[in-house]
């Protein structure tokens, strides 16, 4: 092969990635990697049905009755 068709054949390759850069950025850019991320965390939640309403309320309840809070007289001090 000589230096002609070796320098023909990188011009073709850059053509080609230049003119699938639109649809590869789509593919593999940081977009994409948010979308499958989201797609991820929405993959692992519930609709939550009638008959289970109570419960989830009664869970709300008790995670924020479970938090710490801050009293009127610690955030005067701060």
């Amino acid at each position: 092969m000589s230096w002609l068709y070796i320098a023909l054949l990188a011009v073709a390759v850059v053509l080609v990635a230049g003119a699938e850069w639109p649809r590869l950025g789509e593919r593999f850019g940081v977009d994409s990697r948010r979308r499958r991320q989201r797609a991820r965390r929405k993959a692992s939640l519930r609709v939550v049905r009638d008959d289970e309403a109570d419960e989830f309320a009664a869970s709300v309840e008790r995670d924020l009755a479970n938090l710490p809070t801050i009293d009127d007289r610690e955030r005067r001090s701060r």
